[in-house]
C-alpha cells in the first residue's frame, strides 16, 4: 500500500449514541476526488446516496485512516425499489445504500474506541480507479448484484494482492450469494471462502465476540429479522494462501443499518452493539494483518 499505518490501539467502553444528469458510463471516467473546499465534500455523489447528511466541521481535514466506500455498478441502478420508511427513489444507486450517514457514524465510533487517526468522512472509491490502492480498508454495501467488467476485475484483484481488505455487507438469499460468489471467483481465481467461527482472530482483535447473532436491517422495527429470504446469517471470509482474510463477508445481515440507525430508539441496541464491535474488529484486523 502507498501509506504507512500505525498499529497501536487501546480499548475503551462501547459508546453507541453517535450520532440525474449523466449516467454511469459518463461519470465513471471521473476519479473519486472531492469537490473544492467549502462545498459538501461528496456533493457530486449525494444524489446517488440513500441517506446523505451534512458534512461535519472537519470534513476537509485529512487523517491517517479513511474508510473507502466502493462505488460499483448494479443492474438495479436508477430503478425504484422499496425500503423501510419509503422507496429508495429513482436516480439512487445500489452502492449508495446506507451512505453516507452509516459511514460517518462508523468513523466516529473508530475515533472514540481506538487511537486510530480517523477522517470524519468516507472516501468514495470508484471500482475502476487507481485511487483504491491508497485506502487499505473498503466497504461495499448491497454487492449481491454487482456487475464487473475485466478492468474492474483487475483493479479488485490488484487491490487484494497488495494487502487491501474489503468488507461486504447487506446482501441476502441464494441468488445474491451466487452472483457475489461468481464475482469473487473472477477476482480471486481458486479462492477459498470459509465460514468464520468465533475462535477466528478477526473476532478478537479488540473485542472478544464469542456470541454471534443476526444483525438485522431496520426492518427489524417491524418485527422482520431477515430480508429477501436470507434467514440464516453467515460470517464468511475469502482467505489467501497464508491464511489472511482478504474479504470479510456479512451475508444475510445488514451491518450498515446497525451503524446508520444506532441513534434510533426503535432499533435494537443489541444489534447496534454487535455491528459496531464487528466493524471495529474488522478495521483493527485490516490494519494489523
Amino acid at each position: 500500500m502507498s501509506r504507512s499505518w500505525r498499529g497501536v490501539y487501546w480499548l475503551v467502553p462501547v459508546v453507541l449514541a453517535v450520532a440525474g444528469a449523466a449516467g454511469w458510463a459518463a461519470q465513471r471516467v471521473q476519479r473519486s476526488q472531492p469537490q473544492e473546499r467549502g462545498a459538501s465534500r461528496w456533493a457530486q455523489y449525494e444524489w446517488e446516496m440513500q441517506d446523505p447528511i451534512p458534512d461535519p466541521p472537519d470534513a476537509w481535514d485529512e487523517a491517517e485512516f479513511a474508510e473507502g466506500r466502493l462505488r460499483f455498478r448494479s443492474p438495479l441502478d436508477n430503478r425504484r425499489f422499496g425500503g423501510f420508511g419509503g422507496g429508495f427513489g429513482r436516480g439512487r444507486r445500489r452502492w449508495g445504500i446506507d451512505a453516507n450517514k452509516g459511514d460517518r457514524v462508523f468513523a466516529q465510533i473508530l475515533r472514540r474506541l481506538t487511537r486510530m487517526h480517523v477522517r470524519s468522512v468516507e472516501q468514495i472509491v470508484d471500482i475502476n480507479s487507481d485511487d483504491m490502492y491508497d485506502y487499505p480498508w473498503m466497504l461495499a454495501i448491497s454487492i449481491g448484484d454487482w456487475e464487473l467488467n475485466e478492468s474492474e476485475i483487475k483493479h479488485m484483484r490488484d487491490y487484494l494482492d497488495r494487502g487491501g481488505f474489503l468488507v461486504v455487507d447487506d446482501f441476502h438469499g441464494d441468488a445474491e450469494w451466487q452472483n457475489f460468489a461468481q464475482g469473487i471467483a473472477r477476482i480471486v481465481p481458486n479462492s477459498t471462502i470459509v465460514e468464520l467461527k468465533t475462535d477466528n482472530q478477526i473476532f478478537h482483535t479488540v473485542y472478544d465476540l464469542n456470541e454471534l447473532y443476526q444483525v438485522s436491517g431496520r426492518q427489524i422495527e417491524r418485527g422482520m429479522p431477515y430480508e429477501r429470504g436470507g434467514i440464516i446469517p453467515h460470517w464468511r471470509g475469502v482467505v489467501d494462501p497464508k491464511g489472511r482474510i482478504q474479504v470479510a463477508i456479512c451475508f444475510n445481515m445488514d451491518i450498515g443499518d446497525s451503524w446508520e440507525w444506532a441513534d434510533d430508539p426503535l432499533y435494537p441496541e443489541r444489534l447496534s452493539s454487535l455491528g459496531l464491535r464487528m466493524g471495529v474488529n474488522y478495521a483493527m484486523y485490516a490494519m494489523t494483518h
